[in-house]
């Protein structure tokens, strides 16, 4: 950039706005000419366009002819640039990971994954759980790295431990190590000193010390994975979203990591895709087609994983609750009137509110007992000296068959008070729970996330487990000691339901096991909704991802804390909801 040095006050202005963003290290600057390289102004041109519209009386901007041609290609170069790029043939493969010793023999998938996205900067797997992606990942890395290149990994803090052990696996035990980035930004400015070759950090340490991760990635020889990529899907309006795509433009390559990276719909792929080729242009109506030559998965079909079998069992509410349920939707119904013409995420948000509320009672009545308008209600008394809802009763008779059988069982519910209660009705089956509350920790602590996963593991006498989706759907894995889940409740996170499903049904079950999910439903009630619109999504990501094992049927099944619910309601699910509360008959 080049200025006018009468106006230096200005000029040194525009300097230290760029330094917001820039290592301070990659600027160059002089009286009139503030330069550094072309894919941090990629980075930055937004925000540079927005300082020069604030201050056009003292600028006056021109590009040169070498400039406009350059910003004119760079939405579609770097993008079909690597499509042209010729694939990496098996031998190549094979040859490169052995002679950097790479020690674990890889499965044909991960190897004709490999094939179709080694050569590229910026690339996708989207592999079922248990298919090998952080191996496949690694091995992405070492066949593109040179000696001097590095890695630093994005993923939730409970999936460390796998990059680790995976890297043990791969390059024998003590030959590299991963080095945590937590502590704050002092801290990891200090690791950083000492220029680690493998990285971790979560996501939300990132967004907080983005400025020093920044300085990292300038150096040029960094790559960066997102591990559960999906956790970006929120774009621009989710803070650590934006810090990661603030970042896209300097990582030396890239990859995105997730078995769910459409949980809601075709958008939640926008910012994933613009992560890795930022200046590509991309709308929720490309980018499917975008994405097709960039990813690759491996589907539960391919890993020859037994079929899982979906149920959905029946409940009747007693009279009683079903009076309540009518006057429930009718304040739900005055409630929502004003947003029946508003998407916007406020009133998305607000409707979600009203509808956990419904979803609550269906599963349990007694969490309308929180609710002011219901404290004083007798028939809510009354019904409660009766049971805790048929949904519960069910769960409770269920388990106990299932452990008659000896057979163990996970119960899902998205509510915190529900998980607790029937853990404790269930005590004498030796029940564990797991909900936000519960800490991570070693697994010699029986109070502990990991503790009760052990002992359910471990323990004969243990033979439920009482989980909330959001604390328990992503890094563990149950199939070995059990095959049998059921869902008291739903929510509208089709990611939190997928991944709960995949604990039960992933790579290593016995050839001959019968994995089977049940879902508990009050008849007439909101939990058809949720059903419905469940299977949406699940369906819609199988056609995008072109895997029909994912599939859900409606037709075909058998019928006999939460901020992150409330959040992940999309418009079309909120008109699905409105639907049900202003049409047909709504008295049922």
């Amino acid at each position: 950039m080049r200025g006018d040095a009468s106006d230096s006050f200005a000029w040194g202005e525009l300097y230290r706005f760029i330094c917001d963003y820039l290592p301070m290290q990659i600027v160059v600057y002089s009286k009139r000419d503030i330069s550094f390289p072309w894919r941090h102004f990629l980075a930055i041109k937004t925000y540079v366009g927005q300082f020069f519209s604030a201050h056009r009386d003292q600028f006056k901007i021109v590009f040169d002819e070498t400039a406009k041609a350059m910003l004119k290609n760079a939405n579609a170069s770097s993008y079909n640039s690597a499509l042209a790029l010729e694939h990496r043939d098996i031998n190549a493969i094979s040859e490169k990971l052995v002679s950097i010793g790479f020690l674990r023999k890889l499965t044909d998938c991960q190897i004709n994954n490999l094939i179709k996205i080694s050569q590229l900067p910026g690339a996708a797997t989207f592999s079922v759980p248990g298919a090998g992606k952080t191996t496949e990942a690694l091995a992405f890395f070492f066949i593109n790295a040179s000696e001097f290149d590095r890695l630093l990994v994005v993923a939730p803090k409970n999936a460390f431990g796998a990059w680790e052990e995976q890297m043990d696996a791969c390059m024998g035990v003590n030959e590299f190590k991963f080095v945590r980035l937590q502590g704050g930004e002092s801290s990891i400015s200090t690791i950083l000193q000492s220029k680690p070759r493998f990285m971790l950090i979560t996501y939300d340490q990132l967004q907080r010390v983005k400025k020093v991760i920044a300085e990292t990635l300038a150096e040029g020889n960094v790559f960066m994975f997102l591990d559960e990529s999906h956790r970006i899907k929120g774009g621009k309006s989710v803070k650590r979203a934006d810090a990661i795509l603030e970042l896209s433009h300097l990582p030396k390559r890239k990859l995105i990591m997730s078995g769910t990276p459409m949980p809601q719909s075709s958008k939640d792929l926008i910012p994933q895709f613009s992560y890795l080729y930022p200046t590509k242009d991309v709308t929720e109506t490309n980018v499917i087609n975008l994405i097709q030559p960039i990813y690759v998965r491996t589907t539960k079909a391919q890993l020859g994983i037994p079929e899982l079998t979906h149920k959905v069992v029946t409940v009747q509410m007693p009279q009683i609750q079903r009076e309540i349920y009518k006057t429930l939707k009718s304040e739900v119904r005055r409630q929502l009137v004003p947003y029946l013409s508003d998407a916007s995420r406020t009133e998305l948000r607000r409707i979600g509110k009203c509808i956990i509320k419904v979803m609550e009672f269906v599963s349990n009545p007694a969490l309308l007992a929180y609710d002011i308008g219901f404290v004083f209600d007798r028939r809510l008394g009354e019904l409660l000296l009766q049971s805790d809802g048929p949904k519960i009763e069910y769960v409770c008779r269920r388990a106990r068959e299932l452990a008659s059988q000896n057979k163990k069982v996970i119960i899902w519910s998205s509510f915190v008070s529900n998980v607790e209660l029937i853990a404790l009705r269930l005590r004498d089956l030796g029940a564990e729970y797991i909900h936000g509350g519960v800490d991570a920790g070693d697994d010699t602590d029986s109070d502990t996330r990991e503790g009760k996963i052990k002992r359910f593991h471990d323990d004969p006498t243990c033979m439920v487990l009482v989980a909330n989706p959001a604390a328990c759907s992503e890094g563990i894995s149950l199939h070995k000691v059990c095959q049998y889940a059921i869902y008291l409740d739903r929510s509208f996170n089709a990611a939190h339901y997928m991944q709960s499903e995949d604990r039960i049904h992933r790579l290593g079950l016995a050839p001959d096991s019968h994995p089977c999910i049940e879902f508990v439903e009050c008849e007439n009630s909101i939990d058809q909704v949720v059903r419905e619109r469940l299977a949406f999504k699940v369906n819609t990501m199988a056609r995008a991802l072109n895997d029909p094992s994912l599939t859900v049927s409606i037709d075909e099944v058998a019928f006999d804390e939460e901020a992150d619910d409330v959040d992940c309601l999309t418009s079309a699910d909120a008109q699905a909801v409105l639907d049900y509360f202003f049409s047909g008959d709504n008295d049922d």
